[in-house]
């Protein structure tokens, strides 16, 4: 068979509140965003493994506290000053440890913001008093933050993430796809963007629609196993 030509389209991502799927995983998370007029000291952590749906709760809650959005690591290239003059998502703290001019850049952006009434919303990987940051009133500040924590999927949620993740895609696997991958597959959001990916990639190239056939023989020469 030849083989296709690869068109590297970008692929849509969907941040839309509508576009997140709630479960018994994120409720909780969801439900701190949504209520973020009530945090205490008008500071949240949000807290969730890669692919957990972080950066579209950020987006949500950009949409409904009209709040910008900035990297932990582009702190040191911002004026402050005009950062804290409204409600702000700083994305990966942790990414920052030991940058003496992120921290610190990131230090005065939570003083100046919180003193003119802003809100403020960090997400990371791990628990604040996990980061280590080498600033120590900074890593106080931080520690003394509200944290949500978005859990690992369960099965609902799962095949939700799995069905965004081919939606962004613009793809569409026939119906008993998504079904034989939530058996077959870790329950971890990292596994479910890693097997749409890998689909898509071998359906480019090998000409084919993604079906549970060539989810079979993916998963089978990655190693998956069956969970109950």
């Amino acid at each position: 068979m030849a083989r296709q030509l690869r068109f590297d389209l970008p692929t849509r991502t969907a941040h839309g509140r509508e576009d997140f799927f709630v479960s018994p995983a994120n409720s909780h998370a969801v439900a701190m965003i949504e209520s973020w007029a009530d945090w205490p000291g008008r500071k949240l952590a949000l807290i969730g493994p890669s692919g957990a749906g972080k950066t579209h709760l950020a987006h949500v809650w950009a949409a409904l506290a009209g709040a910008g959005i900035v990297a932990a690591r582009d702190l040191a290239s911002h004026h402050i000053p005009d950062l804290a003059r409204a409600n702000l998502v700083i994305e990966d703290v942790p990414g920052i440890t030991g940058d003496t001019a992120a921290e610190e850049a990131l230090f005065h952006l939570h003083n100046l913001a919180l003193a003119e009434g802003h809100a403020l919303l960090f997400t990371a990987r791990t628990a604040p008093a996990r980061w280590g940051l080498a600033l120590p009133d900074l890593q106080s500040r931080m520690e003394a933050t509200t944290t949500v924590i978005i859990a690992p999927p369960d099965d609902d949620l799962l095949a939700a993430v799995l069905m965004k993740l081919f939606a962004d895609r613009q793809l569409s696997p026939t119906p008993d796809t998504i079904p034989y991958l939530l058996r077959h597959i870790d329950r971890s959001f990292d596994s479910a963007r890693r097997i749409v990916t890998a689909l898509d990639e071998a359906a480019l190239d090998q000409g084919r629609e993604i079906n549970r056939k060539l989810a079979t023989e993916l998963v089978g020469g990655r190693g998956g196993a069956s969970r109950p």
